[in-house]
């Protein structure tokens, strides 16, 4: 996960269109909408705690993750904590206006700015130690409403609910006595959730790309992209790297510096701007709108647009430290789906941020920046 929890400047047209609009719709539609917004609304608050009082809430998964970090890490996230700031365009393409009504695919160069991260809760790991890249956007439109994301390289997550990323957050804490998680508590986390054990064996199997601008990124959760007509359809996407897969053995992973991977990719911006290409995937009926189930590779998918980094520059205020990468900040056109997880992301990271927000933030690992120009 990754983290202003100031709202977005959305446009009017973003608000509800009120009762009577809703009234003039079909029946169909109307029950429709109206599931949709008892669910969104049942899920903010379930992750909320506020159905009860030993129900999950932000702050106790925020928790959590601080101890499975070995305590909280002042001034940076809680999770993803060591990162560098990135700044771009994006282009929407025709095909992706067929899809999604947004504004970010109107065609017009969207301004972006994001994060890059490894996916842990020390800002001073080891970049060989990191099995998890993630990358945080933000497309600001002109005078249209932004979208957020943040995704990760891995196929699809371990758990599916919040309640179970809760518990193998509880299984995987380090002992305090060994420093590392009890064996016993692991397997019986796994005995019970086969499809934990279905996403490690997919970890093991994905070749590693040697960095962040040869790696694709992943929206993991499920979101309903809406088009020009109102059709209403179920899609995951990818940022697809253009640079050439390429791995690193283990043996030259071992003998690069700690911050390897980030000095490669100042390096590589340096040289010349990044890009990726955002591809959609389209469900099919009957296909699981769950974060650990993978769908089929035949699904239909839909190029939608080309992302382009030409700077990075170290984390500090003022710049991406200062904003919340949130899954649900989203502009019409795309809305959340019934996949529980992104509420639960939106509320850890809403807090995450509530908490170094009134922290003195150390200076990052990551030092210096792309030749790009200046953001």
């Amino acid at each position: 996960m990754a983290d202003d929890v100031q709202p977005p400047e959305n446009d009017p047209d973003h608000q509800p269109s009120g009762t009577l609009a809703l009234l003039k719709r079909r029946p169909v539609q109307v029950l429709a909408i109206a599931t949709m917004l008892a669910t969104t609304a049942g899920l903010f608050l379930y992750v909320g705690g506020f159905f009860s009082t030993g129900r999950l809430s932000g702050a106790r998964m925020t928790d959590e993750i601080e101890i499975g970090g070995g305590g909280p890490h002042a001034g940076f996230r809680r999770a993803h904590a060591k990162g560098i700031c990135i700044a771009g365009s994006f282009v929407g393409s025709a095909a992706g206006r067929t899809l999604s009504k947004a504004a970010v695919f109107n065609g017009d160069v969207v301004p972006v700015t994001g994060r890059f991260a490894v996916g842990s809760p020390d800002p001073y790991g080891k970049d060989q130690d990191a099995g998890v890249r993630s990358m945080a956007l933000r497309l600001q439109p002109a005078g249209a409403q932004e979208w957020r994301m943040a995704i990760n390289d891995t196929p699809g997550l371990a758990v599916s609910t919040p309640q179970d990323f809760y518990e193998n957050a509880v299984a995987s804490a380090p002992d305090p006595t060994t420093g590392k998680p009890d064996p016993a508590k692991v397997k019986a986390f796994l005995a019970r959730h086969p499809e934990t054990v279905a996403f490690k064996a997919r970890m093991t199997a994905k070749p590693m790309a040697s960095g962040f601008a040869n790696d694709s990124y992943n929206s993991i959760n499920g979101f309903i992209f809406v088009d020009p007509n109102g059709k209403r359809q179920l899609v995951r996407w990818s940022m697809q790297a253009t640079d050439p897969f390429e791995t690193l053995s283990p043996d030259l992973r071992k003998g690069r510096s700690a911050n390897y991977m980030f000095q490669d990719l100042i390096a590589r911006v340096a040289k010349a701007p990044v890009k990726w290409r955002l591809v959609a995937t389209i469900a099919e009926p009957g296909d699981p709108n769950k974060a650990a189930e993978i769908w089929p590779e035949n699904r239909k998918k839909v190029d939608m647009g080309e992302l382009v980094i030409d700077h990075v520059e170290p984390e500090a205020r003022g710049n991406c430290q200062d904003v919340n990468f949130d899954p649900l900040v989203l502009p019409a056109g795309i809305e959340p789906s019934d996949d529980p997880i992104p509420f639960a992301r939106s509320a850890v990271y809403a807090e995450s941020f509530r908490r170094r927000a009134g922290e003195r933030k150390p200076p990052s690992a990551v030092t210096g920046r792309s030749a790009g120009s200046a953001r």
